[in-house]
């Protein structure tokens, strides 16, 4: 039944989603390849999932574990999800067997949807199963989750932690003009960022409320992603700067073969930009196209900033939008403009909580201050800059390393396709700075060094290099440090070269 403690300017997210198959059934809710489906559809097949879900014992508050790759089956597993007063617990479709078993014992999941070979200990579905359980794709009884959604995140322990969002399955029952991430209901939004990262799927959830078109892409391509917005006419994409990276790089000819001038919305986060590749992307795009939002999945406060500001305040992240944020130093105290210290949030004097934790602790100060291991600082307009993870920080010679600012530097080399800047243990140093590459093509180890000796002091340069065939970062732009750190440490103490 419906929970009747939400204020009645709201309504479900599968109510709303009833309510657009009845105003615009046959307008199209979402593609992945050849396939769309429509409003109308999208209800009806979930309406189907849900009954499959609550035959097989789904309650309303379950965390419900999705593994599934980009796909139309993802957004309609989502909603039948939600109809079911459920929450989507989204993980990555590769996670291997003991993260997965972590992640169920977490979340006390009932079911696992996902294409998985791995034997757990709770059911596994995949969305064609569900819907071939279930003919019935009439209206299911009204439903709020009492979490919207439950994503994960390693976080520096290296253990699996589960972000509860703060706010219900709920949504504006009169949809705005215009939504979070500038959505608006005649877009034509491209998504070839994954959805089991929090960015994707919030972004699925906003253009999906909303009533536009969201195209999904399987998976991210450079090209592919430029030929699907020209394609369908795209105005609206998000890309982590990995992909901007990889984009920025196809030779200049494959990018200047598409047109891309229907854009009005390029939003980026989740990784640090690099300076240069953000410039670029202003110039060519335009500067009230590209849009950065800097924030944790934990929500608590936000920071925004367009490329018109960008580029007369070039390396912030923007201004504070929503809660609060300071720089604290090492004493404890807040820190004047342009000190660098730990950036700690808190939400907005009497707002609700924007997320609880399972599996970890917040790490806090008095006052309801809360810190997600950011390092940074404020000019006096109030604008932030980020310098990097304290978990990342490199101690050199007694120096601190950012290794975000190394890797944007050899990241400008024409060479580098990706890259990871971490420590190794150094008897002389402390540490000494060992740069992962992943190459196109033949690398010129002294034009590299060169490159770098222009852009970086002594100290911040690597004192080693490794190049690898495989991406050193995710499809989300994210780069496990300690995990690659820990490999070649490993590698060290069997007296092989890291």
């Amino acid at each position: 039944m419906a929970d009747e403690t939400i204020s009645p300017e709201m309504i479900s997210l599968g109510a709303k989603l009833s309510q657009y198959a009845r105003t615009q059934p046959d307008a199209p809710a979402v593609t992945c390849g050849d396939q769309t489906l429509s409003y109308g559809e999208l209800d009806a097949r979930s309406n189907r999932i849900c009954r499959a879900l609550q035959s097989l014992g789904v309650k309303q508050g379950d965390l419900v574990t999705l593994g599934l790759p980009n796909s139309t089956g993802f957004v309609e597993a989502c909603y039948g999800i939600w109809k079911a007063g459920a929450t989507p617990q989204p993980v990555s479709f590769r996670l291997p067997k003991g993260e997965l078993e972590a992640i169920i014992e977490l979340a006390g999941t009932p079911i696992v949807i996902a294409d998985f070979k791995h034997e757990v200990a709770v059911p596994l579905v995949t969305v064609a199963g569900l819907l071939a359980m279930s003919d019935d794709d009439s209206p299911v009884p009204d439903m709020v989750p009492p979490i919207s959604k439950a994503p994960t995140s390693g976080g520096s322990t290296g253990r699996p932690k589960l972000i509860l969002a703060g706010q219900p399955g709920v949504t504006p029952k009169e949809s705005p003009e215009v939504v979070m991430w500038r959505l608006m209901r005649d877009e034509i939004a491209v998504l070839p960022a994954p959805m089991y990262h929090n960015a994707g799927f919030g972004m699925m959830m906003g253009a999906t409320t909303i009533g536009c078109h969201l195209i999904v892409m399987p998976r991210f391509d450079p090209e592919s992603t430029l030929a699907e917005i020209e394609r369908r006419r795209a105005t609206w994409v998000y890309l982590v700067p990995t992909m901007m990276n990889r984009i920025w790089h196809l030779p200049d000819e494959v990018r200047a073969k598409y047109d891309i001038a229907s854009l009005r919305t390029l939003w980026h986060l989740a990784a640090p930009c690099p300076p240069w590749l953000k410039e670029a992307f202003i110039h060519w795009v335009g500067p009230d196209v590209v849009m950065e939002l800097y924030a944790g999945t934990e929500a608590q406060a936000v920071t925004i900033i367009s490329g018109a500001e960008w580029l007369t305040h070039k390396g912030s992240v923007g201004k504070v939008t929503a809660g609060e944020m300071i720089a604290i130093g090492e004493d404890g105290q807040p820190l004047p403009a342009r000190e660098t210290g730990e950036i700690y949030m808190r939400r907005a004097e009497g707002a609700p909580p924007t997320y609880k934790y399972l599996g970890a602790e917040a790490k806090t100060l008095p006052g309801g201050w809360e810190s997600l291991g950011d390092i940074g600082w404020f000019d006096e307009e109030g604008y932030l800059y980020l310098a990097d993870r304290r978990t990342d920080m490199i101690l050199v010679g007694g120096s601190n390393v950012y290794p975000a600012e190394v890797e944007a530097a050899l990241e400008e080399f024409p060479a580098v396709q990706s890259c990871a800047v971490i420590g190794i243990p150094d008897d002389d140093l402390g540490n000494r700075i060992h740069a992962i590459i992943q190459a196109k093509g033949k690398v010129d180890p002294e034009a590299l060094r060169a490159h770098l000796a222009e852009r970086l002091v002594p100290y911040k340069q690597p004192r080693s290099f490794e190049f690898v065939d495989e991406p050193l970062r995710d499809d989300a732009g994210k780069v496990r440090r300690t995990a690659l750190r820990d490999a070649r440490i490993a590698k060290l103490k069997e007296g092989q070269p890291a």
